[in-house]
């Protein structure tokens, strides 16, 4: 006999876990399906160990440079062996963690893969045989994977997925990154801090592409002062993975064919959704031109009662999107009226080393929208914080409309950036102007005061500078 609920959430990452919790307050019986791990991709395999990795770097980092702070630190060295299991534990408690929120919400939890069979009816293939789940809304939290190239398939030998990086075989002496996103910049400058030999290729003109173009243009001077070689405007034409290293045929901005070798490749080239196995086919669910699944302002297909939540749908592509959708999706599901995703409004935070974050329009965005702009930046070396943390490489950048006053968009790189860029977010989510900004008094001595000198500075106001 089936079983009965009100809500069924197939997927148990940020978004799918976040929106089961939120149905549970709002009194509605839930499970969600999960055929992996609870808390998905991102605490398992993406967000969180990631940054445990990059934790373990940037403290490697430091120890290398001791000497800057007057202290003495000899012999130093990196155990990737134990960087990765410290990593893994991270996930392993925060799994835990999800696994105690289910029990305390009281949602049930069923491990396997489940396919919705019909309208108000999900199949789920346990170790157990098949169960039978129906409900009235089901919200699709499946996620992504990530993308292969035709021509370099992972083997977790030679060819890595952001996966394989994670836990890689062995440290790589020479390795090649191909694509410049999140995850590519990342990873890139993580095995850079641990002693690698790093090179990136990017198919775009810059790094980071959907940043600011000053950002991109920084950071990559930056990578390539740690020693990093940065191919832009470049392709990899063709990749041939041996026992002993892979041979890679790249073709740079000018045209020119290159032949190199590699201990290793990464493949950060994109997602794509986790799609195939759910029956939206069936469905009739429609999706994008990328196969994404359509949704509206409150995360709703175009079939009544099914609703699709983080990566499976449109970007940005970001954990934080996706627990954001799945309060939206259930407070709607629930006959309540929340407030649409605005994406302007969501923070993208990158952790390489600088740390990157931005949110809203960047300028030339800004400008190809049509607003006349006013634009402040304001220099890590201005700010007395990052000069006693020896962290003075990197900047603040506000833009503004110019007739209104209204902050359109934030970008910064350098030290503890991804904690900072919340603070404009804020702003813009209560759409403030320059003047409010102007007017707030920020803690001294604190990195957040290049913040306000960003803005005084698009007005012709900075203080110190």
């Amino acid at each position: 006999m089936a079983k009965s609920y009100d809500l069924i959430v197939l997927g148990s990452g940020p978004g799918g876990y976040v929106a089961a919790i939120r149905a549970s307050q709002l009194g509605l019986k839930t499970a969600i399906v999960e055929r992996e791990n609870l808390g998905g991709i991102c605490l398992n395999w993406g967000c969180i160990p990631t940054k445990a990795l990059l934790r373990s770097a940037e403290v490697f980092h430091n120890m290398k440079h001791a000497a800057d702070y007057g202290l003495a630190a000899e012999n130093i060295s990196a155990d990737i062996d134990a960087v990765v299991k410290r990593s893994r534990g991270v996930a392993s408690q925060l799994n835990k963690g999800v696994t105690g929120l289910m029990k305390k919400n009281k949602i049930d939890v069923i491990m396997g893969d489940g396919k919705i069979v019909e309208k108000g009816k999900v199949a789920v293939k346990t170790d157990k045989g098949e169960e039978e789940l129906t409900a009235k809304n089901i919200i699709i939290a499946t996620g992504a994977r990530a993308r292969d190239l035709p021509f370099a398939k992972a083997d977790g030998k030679r060819i890595w997925t952001y996966r394989h990086a994670m836990t890689p075989p062995e440290m790589p002496k020479k390795l090649l990154v191909i694509g410049s996103g999140a995850i590519g910049i990342e990873f890139a400058s993580f095995y850079n801090d641990m002693g690698a030999d790093v090179t990136v290729v990017e198919m775009m003109d810059r790094v980071v592409p959907v940043e600011d173009e000053e950002i991109s243009k920084f950071l990559e001077k930056s990578l390539k002062k740690q020693g990093m070689t940065i191919m832009t405007g470049a392709g990899v034409k063709s990749i041939d993975a041996g026992a002993k290293g892979v041979k890679a045929e790249i073709e740079d901005s000018k045209g020119k064919v290159q032949k190199l070798e590699f201990s290793h490749v990464i493949v950060a080239v994109g997602i794509q959704p986790n799609v195939e196995t759910v029956g939206l086919d069936e469905l009739g669910i429609e999706p994008d031109e990328r196969f994404h699944i359509k949704t509206d302002s409150m995360c709703r297909t175009n079939v009544e009662g099914i609703y699709a939540i983080g990566d499976v749908t449109g970007g940005p592509w970001l954990a934080h999107k996706a627990s954001h959708e799945g309060v939206i999706a259930v407070e709607a599901i629930a006959g309540g009226h929340p407030h649409a995703m605005d994406i302007n409004n969501i923070p993208g935070c990158t952790y390489c080393h600088p740390q990157i974050a931005s949110v809203g329009l960047t300028e030339a965005k800004a400008k190809e929208a049509g607003h006349d702009v006013k634009v402040g930046n304001f220099p890590f070396i201005g700010n007395g914080k990052a000069i006693a943390l020896g962290e003075t490489e990197g900047f603040i950048k506000t833009v503004f409309d110019a007739k209104t006053g209204e902050l359109l968009g934030a970008h910064m790189i350098g030290a503890e950036v991804t904690e900072l860029i919340q603070g404009y977010t804020v702003g813009k989510t209560l759409e403030t102007t320059e003047a409010e900004l102007m007017n707030t008094v920020f803690p001294h001595p604190t990195l957040s005061e290049m913040m306000h000198e960003s803005v005084l500075d698009a007005y012709e106001r900075v203080l110190h500078m």
